[in-house]
Parts: structure tokens; sequence; C-alpha cells
């Protein structure tokens, strides 16, 4: 399978950082890409960042940006944002599921058992369970319409420890989501999977890396651009052996190598395998 031109794609979490960096790649292509975030014209917290900025550098690169404000850790509106682009496009062929929220004290060292409760809230509802809530209500449109990829935005700290137990946990989720969704979309054409993403030089990074800039020098060859995963994201739809690739987790840097993709830079960014563990091989069986 390889998705055609001119496609739908929805981004949730797009007011800046991964979700912004993806929508504008494939914005490069001419898509029609539908962004979301809690509001249209105001930054959420301190950094910077709307949805509107985000549609218009969309636009300037050659696609069509549609904003949507939605509180992902409402179904409900999850539900009626799918049911909008059913209605205005008539299809859906790329989901990204990047929405997360991050606790502003995520990285001050403490053992779970201080850390706040809300913790669960803001990583599982407004990630996990928002993942799998737009992935419910778009898998139905991709079933009809005979093809479509469901993309994940994962993390190493899938299958080690990073920040704190629940950024794992969530992690962890997201994988073996696209894993099982995988198993039952693969007979209707429609691929789902997870990206691990290496230190991506998003605005948030960037504050830390300038207050600390010792702390992130060692991991430097693994740095990506958010604009890196988007082209990843656009190699695997373009691919025609796209299926043989659903159901797992794939590492963005070996996946730049695989089809040949350079960061904005001209580099090849390393994977950190070697040092944070590989995806998690689930067994074949099937269940029922």
């Amino acid at each position: 399978m390889s998705l055609k031109s001119n496609r739908v794609v929805l981004v949730t979490g797009a007011s800046r950082g991964v979700g912004k960096g993806i929508a504008l790649e494939l914005a490069r292509q001419g898509d029609t890409v539908y962004v979301t975030g809690r509001s249209l014209d105001k930054p959420s917290g301190e950094l910077p960042g709307t949805l509107e900025e985000t549609v218009h550098e969309i636009e300037k690169r050659g696609g069509k940006g549609v904003a949507v404000a939605c509180d992902h850790s409402n179904s409900s509106q999850i539900e009626s944002l799918i049911s909008r682009i059913e209605k205005d496009e008539g299809r859906l062929d790329i989901l990204v599921n990047n929405v997360f929220k991050v606790p502003d004290d995520l990285t001050v060292p403490a053992p779970f058992w201080e850390k706040s409760l809300s913790y669960w809230d803001d990583m599982i509802d407004i990630g996990l369970k928002a993942h799998y809530m737009a992935s419910y209500y778009a898998a139905p449109l991709m079933v009809r319409q005979g093809e479509g990829l469901m993309v994940n935005i994962s993390s190493f700290g899938a299958r080690c420890f990073i920040h704190t137990p629940v950024y794992g946990i969530g992690k962890a989720g997201v994988d073996k989501m696209a894993h099982d969704m995988g198993k039952e979309l693969r007979e209707h054409n429609v691929a789902s999977l997870s990206l691990w993403l290496g230190v991506v030089t998003t605005e948030r990074t960037e504050a830390v890396m300038i207050a600390e800039p010792d702390a992130y020098s060692a991991l430097e060859p693994g740095m990506e651009s958010p604009a890196f995963s988007g082209k990843i994201v656009n190699a695997l739809a373009s691919d025609i052996d796209l299926m043989e690739l659903s159901g797992k987790t794939w590492i963005t840097a070996d996946l730049g190598e695989k089809y040949g993709i350079t960061d904005v830079d001209g580099k090849q960014p390393v994977s950190f395998a070697p040092m944070l563990g590989e995806p998690a091989h689930p067994a074949d069986a099937i269940i029922k």
C-alpha cells in the first residue's frame, strides 16, 4: 500500500513541537492537514506557538491547514473532530496521535509517591486515552475507504525508565495499542504503528538546553528536529510495503537510515537503542 497524493491528515497537538514539525513537513507534500490544540490563538503555558500560527506556516509550504480547537480529554470533542473531517473531506488518510500533556515539574527529581497524582490524568488521559479515542473514531472511516495509516508518537520510555513511572506506562501502552490495533486493521489495509523519537529540539527542549547546555552535549548525535519525524511519516505513507511495518514500533533514526532520510541540517540522527533499549516484539498469537 502507498497512500495517494493530496492526502487528508490529522495531527493532534500541533501548536508547537513534534506535532507542528510533522504538520509542516506533510504540508510540503500538498496535503490537507488538520491540526488540533486546546485553543486557536492562545499559547498554552509559557512556551510559544498557536494553531493559527501553525496553519499559516502550513499554507506557506503549499498545504491546506485547518485548525480545530479540541480538548483531547473529552471523548465527545474527539468524536466531533473526526466527524467534521469525514463530512468536510470524505476521508482521512493519516492520523498522527501526538497530543500529550507534560507536567510542569516532570523533570524535577522526586520518587513517584512524592509526585502529584494528577500525573495520571495529564499523561494517560491526554496521551494514551486520547490516542485510543482518536483511533477508535478514525478506524471506521479508514476501514470504509480501504486504506489508512495511524501513527502513534511514543518514546524509549516504553522500555527504560524516563522521568517517572506514569510516563513509561503511557508510552508502553501506546506501543501495545499500535500492535493490537494493527492485528485487527490488517485485513482492511490500514496500518497502525508507533514511533520512538530521539531527543527532539522542540521549543521546550531548546529552552532547557540554553539553561543547562552541558546536560545535553553528550546527546547531540541523537538529536532530531521536529521536521525529521514529519519526513519519516511521509516516507512511511509513501512506502508500498507499509503493511509489513504495521503493528510494530520503530525508531525514527533507524527509519531515517532505511529510507535514506537526513534531518534539516543534512545529518543522520543516531539511534539511542544501544543505550536505552530496543522496542518490544509481542508474540504473533491472537486469542479471542
